[in-house]
């Protein structure tokens, strides 16, 4: 029973991530009213690196490097999200961004595995929702394009994650990513805002969108950071993958609540498609036969 109870408690803390992540997507919606894309992203992990501070000391070498490139990839992800949530409805980029947990297998089988009929299915199910919810006028090109960017980014994060989580304390690698974000992150809009836009952004920063950022940077951020890299020390990529397959249902709960956001049922319907593809995508495979503790389907990350 014991041995259950821990069985279940890291997919548990996985899908409170999703949770948090989608109640981020009406946050950013309304955010990026004010800030652009990278504005946003890289404010939010500055406020996620004060809150990790005063567990900067004491992380390896080998930590900050894990850290960096994790770090670049998911802060490349999460702008690219944001750009797109500033000409589409934020349930549309949820349920766009999902498909990260469909990209996650989809690479490793380009890692050497081969492809079953399952993913070929779920792989067309998952093009033909996209094309339903784009069916209702809602779509842009650009943004879309950026989202799914963003999702792929992602998904090469989430391989990543599980293969180096066990490699480190989960508060070192959470850390070493925040800070390395947010240092990349402060580079990046020097140089795509400009050195005046950076200097007068506490002036334009209404008090609604200064506590998004607050719950952005100390709980969407600095605290699921550390949750995932606690978990995933446990949960195998495409373990995980499938619970985040939650987070558009959540967000698109959030967004009705927040922002009235409403679907067509056109697009509902494709919500759904892509819902079922993910999870279609993520049936569980035969464990090892020399049961080794490792989680299964574990990717190793690109070099």
């Amino acid at each position: 029973m014991a041995l259950e109870r821990i069985h279940y408690r890291y997919p548990l803390i996985l899908l409170l991530v999703t949770v948090v992540w989608g109640m981020t997507f009406p946050v950013l919606k309304v955010a990026t009213a004010v800030l652009s894309g990278v504005e946003i992203t890289t404010l939010r992990f500055c406020i996620a690196a004060f809150c990790l501070l005063p567990f900067v000391r004491g992380i390896g070498t080998a930590a900050w490097r894990d850290g960096f490139w994790l770090g670049a990839l998911a802060l490349f992800s999460m702008a690219a999200q944001a750009y797109g949530l500033q000409f589409i409805a934020s349930n549309r980029s949820a349920f766009l961004t999902s498909l990260n947990v469909l990209m996650v297998p989809l690479l490793g089988l380009l890692l050497g595995g081969r492809p079953g009929w399952l993913i070929v299915v779920a792989a067309a199910l998952a093009c033909l929702g996209i094309g339903m919810m784009s069916y209702d006028g809602e779509a842009d090109l650009w943004a879309d394009a950026a989202t799914l960017v963003a999702a792929l980014a992602y998904a090469v994060y989430t391989m990543g994650m599980s293969a180096r989580a066990r490699r480190h304390k989960a508060v070192h690698l959470a850390t070493a990513q925040v800070w390395c974000m947010a240092t990349m992150g402060l580079g990046w809009m020097l140089f795509a805002s400009g050195p005046t836009r950076v200097l007068s952004l506490c002036a334009v920063i209404p008090l609604e969108v200064l506590l998004g950022l607050l719950f952005l940077g100390a709980l969407a951020s600095a605290a699921t950071f550390f949750l995932q890299a606690l978990a995933q020390t446990h949960v195998s990529a495409e373990q995980a993958a499938i619970i985040y397959a939650m987070e558009p249902v959540f967000a698109a709960l959030f967004a009705w609540i927040y922002l009235a956001e409403i679907m067509t049922p056109m697009a509902q319907a494709g919500a759904l498609v892509v819902v079922f593809a993910v999870v279609l995508s993520q049936r569980p495979r035969a464990v090892k036969a020399d049961g080794s503790d490792e989680p299964p389907n574990a990717y190793p990350p690109p070099k």
